[in-house]
């Protein structure tokens, strides 16, 4: 465990001392040995194209629904003290394909994110246990 994570997994725990549950989410992205100038040249200039028109039009149904599920969790929550496991599910899932389309948009990664809600991909990771 680096120094930062270890200082930020610390902090969470004195705050949350009192709490049951402590839920550490981790993002990895993969740093490439090489990566394609020529790739890099063409996400620059056309990945507004081929990568965001695409996954966007997806992620924008997806995040409306998104949004209503977040809605509903609230009340869910308020009401009956607990989240839903299937919205939890959706919610991590739908993150995952964002961070995937985001990491590539800015040229993090060399490669095409894949489409869908339960694909994975190695370049770029979010677990959340």
């Amino acid at each position: 465990m680096r120094s930062t994570e270890w200082f930020v997994v610390q902090n969470l725990k004195s705050y949350f001392r009192n709490s049951p549950i402590i839920t550490i989410m981790k993002l990895q992205v993969n740093h490439q040995e090489r990566y394609s100038r020529g790739e890099l040249l063409l996400r620059s200039f056309f990945g507004v194209f081929y990568i965001a028109l695409p996954h966007g039009f997806n992620l924008m149904f997806l995040g409306l629904w998104s949004l209503i599920l977040n809605f509903i969790g609230f009340w869910s929550v308020l009401f009956t003290g607990r989240y839903p496991k299937s919205m939890f599910d959706f919610q991590v899932k739908y993150q995952r394909w964002n961070l995937r389309v985001n990491a590539s948009l800015f040229n993090l990664v060399d490669g095409y994110p894949p489409f869908g809600l339960d694909t994975e991909w190695d370049q770029v990771q979010l677990d959340i246990p």
